[in-house]
Order: C-alpha cells, then sequence, then structure tokens
C-alpha cells in the first residue's frame, strides 16, 4: 500500500509541475485528458478511496490532477463527509450549521430553497476560516476561548470583570473585554469576536427596544475603539438553540439571578409573542441550599462550598412527595474542607424551580412560564409547521441538575391541553453549562462565517445590517 500512495504521489507531483501555467489550467478543468495509470486502472474505485482517504485532504486534492478517474473519486463529497467527520466538532453540528446557518440571517426556514451543499468546497472555507475570540457574558459567570479550541479556555465571575458600577457603560464595557483579552493574551485587532449577550429588556414596548439598541450601540462601539476586525453579538437563547441543533423552539435559560423562557422561530426571537420571566436563578438555589444546610445544623466555610455540593449532590425529583419518603442520603468530599452528608436538601433545593413558594419566592413556577409561552406561541399561529414551539431547549448551570428535563415534561404534560403537549421535546443543556458558548463556536466555525455573520466598522457606521438577531 505504501508502495502505490509513492507512485500516485509522484504522478500527481509530475502533472502538477510540468508544462506552462495554460497546461496547469487544463489539468484542473474540464477537459483533462484520460491517461493510463498501468495497475492503477484496475483497482476497484472503493479501494482507490480508501488511498485517497490515508492520504488526507491536502493529498487527496492534488489526486485530481492524476487523470479523470481520480478527479472524479476526490469530488465525492463522501470523501470530504468522512475528513469533515475526523475533524474536532462534531459532524452533526457541522451539518446542522452548513445547512442551516450558512447563509447567515434570517435563517432559510425549509431546507429545500438551499443550494446543494459541495463538502469539498465547505471543507476548504472552513479552513481558511481564522479562528475566532468567543466571550459568553452573563450576570454571573463569563466563558472565554479561541473558536478552534474544543472548549473555553477560561472562566470568571462576570461581576469581578466588569469594572465600576458606577461608571458609564462604556467604560465598564471596555474595562471587561480589555480584562477579558488581556487573560488570553491576545491583541483585539488580530481576530473577529463572537460576544453572546444575555437576553435583557424582555418586552416588546419602545422603551425596550431603545435600551436593547442603546447596549447594542455600546459593545459594537467599544470593540470597534478597540480595533476589533469584525463583530458577531448573538443573544444566550438564540446560541443555546443552535447548540442542540434547532433553529426554533423555546430556549429557557437559568441565569444567576433570573431565568428566561424565549421563543424563537427560524433564529429571531418573538418577543412580540411574549417571553416570560422568573425572578429566579441559580443565585436563589444556592442561597436556599445554605439556608437549609444552617437549618440542619451543616457548618460550611463559603458559599463557594454550597455551589459545590449543589452541583455535585442536587438534583430534581420526578415526584416530589414520594421522594420525601425515600433514604436520598449521600455524601461528597469537598476540596481542601471536610465532607458533607446531604439528605432531603438534595431534591428540596431544585423544587423551588417549580414551587417557588419553599423559597419564599412569589413567581410563577417554570413549567407555568414555559405552559405560558407555549400557549401564547401556538394562539400566535405563526408558522405552518404549528409544533415548532414544542421544542425546549434547557441552558445554564443549574439546568443540568438531573431530572430536571423528565420533571419539566411531566408537569407540561399535567398543566396544558393533551393537544398542545402532544409531542413536547424538552432537551437537557447539551454542553453543559457551556451550551450558549459551544453555539457561538459552531457559528464562528461556519464556512461563510466573515460574511454572512460578522459586522466591519463601515457596516456598523452605515446601520444596514443591525436590526438582526436581538
Amino acid at each position: 500500500m505504501a508502495t502505490i500512495l509513492r507512485r500516485i504521489m509522484e504522478i500527481a507531483s509530475a502533472r502538477a509541475c510540468s508544462g506552462s501555467e495554460a497546461d496547469r489550467t487544463r489539468l484542473t478543468g474540464e477537459e483533462v485528458a484520460e491517461s493510463s495509470l498501468g495497475s492503477f486502472d484496475r483497482l476497484p474505485a472503493d479501494v482507490l478511496f480508501v488511498m485517497l482517504k490515508l492520504l488526507g485532504p491536502k493529498d487527496a486534492c492534488r489526486m485530481s490532477l492524476v487523470c479523470k478517474s481520480w478527479r472524479s473519486l476526490v469530488s465525492d463529497d463522501r470523501l470530504w463527509i468522512y475528513f469533515l467527520q475526523n475533524q474536532q466538532e462534531p459532524w452533526e453540528s457541522i451539518l446542522f450549521a452548513e445547512a442551516n446557518l450558512r447563509l447567515g440571517y434570517p435563517i432559510q426556514a425549509v431546507s429545500s430553497q438551499l443550494p446543494r451543499l459541495s463538502f469539498m468546497n465547505i471543507y476548504s472555507q472552513r479552513e481558511q476560516v481564522p479562528g475566532a475570540v468567543i466571550i459568553d457574558g452573563g450576570a454571573g459567570y463569563c466563558k472565554y476561548g479561541w473558536s478552534k479550541y474544543e472548549s473555553p479556555s477560561g472562566r470568571s465571575a462576570t461581576f469581578l470583570e466588569f469594572g465600576n458600577i458606577e461608571s458609564p457603560m462604556h467604560a465598564r464595557l471596555r474595562h471587561f473585554f480589555a480584562t477579558i483579552y488581556g487573560r488570553m493574551h491576545v491583541r483585539p485587532y488580530t481576530q473577529p469576536i463572537v460576544v453572546s449577550i444575555p437576553i435583557c429588556h424582555y418586552d416588546d414596548t419602545e422603551d425596550a427596544k431603545a435600551s436593547r439598541q442603546q447596549l447594542k450601540d455600546a459593545i459594537y462601539t467599544t470593540l470597534f475603539e478597540m480595533n476589533v476586525p469584525a463583530i458577531c453579538a448573538i443573544n444566550q437563547a438564540t446560541l443555546s438553540l443552535y447548540a442542540a441543533r434547532r433553529t426554533s423552539g423555546i430556549s429557557v435559560n437559568i441565569g444567576f439571578q433570573a431565568t428566561s423562557v424565549v421563543p424563537i422561530l427560524d433564529g429571531k426571537v418573538m418577543r412580540k409573542v411574549g417571553v416570560e420571566v422568573m425572578g429566579l436563578g441559580a443565585l436563589k438555589l444556592t442561597g436556599f441550599l445554605r439556608d437549609l444546610m444552617r437549618q440542619n445544623d451543616i457548618n460550611f466555610e463559603s458559599l463557594y462550598t454550597v455551589r459545590t455540593l449543589k452541583e455535585e449532590l442536587c438534583y430534581v425529583a420526578l415526584d416530589y412527595e414520594a421522594e420525601l419518603r425515600k433514604n436520598t442520603q449521600l455524601s461528597y468530599e469537598v476540596s481542601g474542607e471536610a465532607c458533607f452528608t446531604l439528605s432531603r436538601e438534595r431534591f428540596q433545593t431544585g423544587e423551588i424551580l417549580f414551587q417557588p413558594r419553599l423559597a419564599g419566592v412569589r413567581t410563577m413556577g417554570l413549567h407555568q412560564a414555559v405552559g405560558l409561552c407555549m400557549d401564547h406561541c401556538h394562539a400566535a399561529n405563526l408558522n405552518a409547521a404549528d409544533n415548532w414551539f414544542k421544542t425546549i431547549v434547557l441552558s445554564g448551570g443549574t439546568a443540568c441538575l438531573p431530572g430536571l428535563a423528565e420533571r419539566l415534561e411531566k408537569e407540561l404534560h399535567a398543566l396544558l391541553s393533551p393537544t398542545l403537549a402532544s409531542g413536547i421535546e424538552v432537551i437537557v443543556p447539551p454542553y453543559g453549562a457551556d451550551t450558549a458558548w459551544y453555539g457561538a463556536k459552531l457559528v464562528s466555525n461556519l464556512s461563510t462565517f466573515r460574511r454572512a455573520w460578522c459586522s466591519t466598522k463601515k457596516q456598523f457606521r452605515h446601520k444596514s445590517r443591525f436590526n438582526r438577531i436581538w
């Protein structure tokens, strides 16, 4: 096999180096003359195909210079799907992104309208896409890193990086972005950036629109003043939906201080339908567990310990009353402190998502907020496919609590009419607490990322493309 491959490479190299520029152009055009390869002509096509896989992408391209039969094999989409499948990003995510997101916003609702994909071209274009800086900010914690990396390279508490809260928004944003760039050891002008924005100013009123516009302008102005070459800013709810390989559905983000239930159709937030908000988030759950531990004389040193125990031991009961009758005791050793044993606290903590009154919070339960959003989506009749809102994607660190998706689905079936509840699918956070970051990674590695999703300083000044995905 090694001898055969060497012989193939010799032929390809000779073809590439021989003749004039015009000859080389003809060799790569449609008028390539078929030539004899001796024993190669007698090899089955599937054997030749295996050879191409062994050669790798760059050398496989060179094989198109050998003869028509090799050119045909090199152009086969199956070969480039194989090479894409061996990349870092999952093939399913690549296929979803290139089939649904490559044209930018607005998202194409009907896949049949898309041109046929050439995965050979897609592979080439993706290889040329520059790495982007991804900053997934939030009220609690920020994840940042390179789009070409497998996972975020760093995490930090947003409030520690955001500067003096009394400073103007522009000054705080500049401090925030400068701190992240400093931590990544990168100069802003070298790479495009993807910024995820938490859903805020939820209403569709003129005041809310003006507030969103003000925030958008502040982000873009700050980054362009730092000489960032191109910017892509997308809200976290949409990115979480993309990470789950969906363009339509309801994105439920359990954030640091609040939980948002966001209807999204073809990548666009349906604010006119209504974004539901619960004044209960991860911080409240951690505080509730802290109170339960104090009531049961469980001593701890810091809130970090409580947060760790929440992440390691807590879960959501499918049936709360039945769970109270079980022995749920379990222990976990917090590094550098002690071994803690929790019992009912393990499922009582997550229960306040469905019964907020247990924690003294006057707000609707998670199932009620999602059910209300689904009811509004159904009444709005926005799409011929009337089940687009029945896909519910969870995101946020607290959304990773075991049992949450199953409990939410159960409660929705009990709350909604059989017609509305039929076909509901609740999806756990595809990438845990980093789901929105991975949604940004999916967009930033697109073959058309720079031209379809990014905006330059000149475009920002012309204000021509900016009422898009906020």
